[in-house]
């Protein structure tokens, strides 16, 4: 087995931050199956890994993705609804919106993450966990986020470095 050559697509699908942002779409969607709040199923989940070694340890980038899309929720889903040809965010499938908002919040939000990787990484998802039809769908709308991103970026930190000027 050593012998076989490394599928460059298979072992990217390995990688620990995949595996973050899988566990954060499974949390996301669950959340909102349970109609509880995203943050607070992930403490739930953070006790059960405590107490239950059969339960997989939630690593730190899952925690970085849920509380940042749980956070800005409001501004995410305006993102996406703006770029939605033709549809709603209600109608779209739960795991699409999922994979969407996490997307959107590495754009905005996720600076040691090139657009580029945000944007394959959803894809990936759909590709692996919703329809035929959802990994060309996530990449349009990410296709068109990504052009406003920069300047999200750009607010986000003028506003953070204003703050602590209003502190003083």
């Amino acid at each position: 087995m050593a012998d076989q050559p490394v599928d460059k697509k298979s072992f990217k699908k390995l990688g620990t931050r995949h595996k973050a942002r899988r566990r954060a779409v499974d949390l996301l969607f669950e959340a909102e199956a349970r109609d509880v709040d995203p943050a607070d199923l992930l403490d739930e989940r953070v006790e059960l890994a405590a107490r239950d070694q059969a339960v997989a340890p939630v690593h730190a980038y899952t925690h970085t993705l849920v509380e940042g899309v749980a956070d800005d929720l409001d501004r995410v889903d305006g993102t996406i609804e703006s770029y939605l040809k033709d549809w709603e965010l209600s109608r779209l499938p739960a795991v699409d919106r999922a994979i969407l908002r996490i997307a959107v919040w590495e754009l905005f939000h996720a600076n040691d993450v090139p657009p580029v990787v945000a944007v394959d990484e959803a894809v990936e998802l759909a590709k692996e966990l919703s329809t035929d039809d959802s990994p060309s769908f996530v990449n349009g709308v990410l296709g068109q986020v990504v052009l406003v991103a920069p300047q999200v970026r750009a607010a986000a930190a003028a506003t953070r470095a204003a703050r602590p000027e209003a502190d003083a």
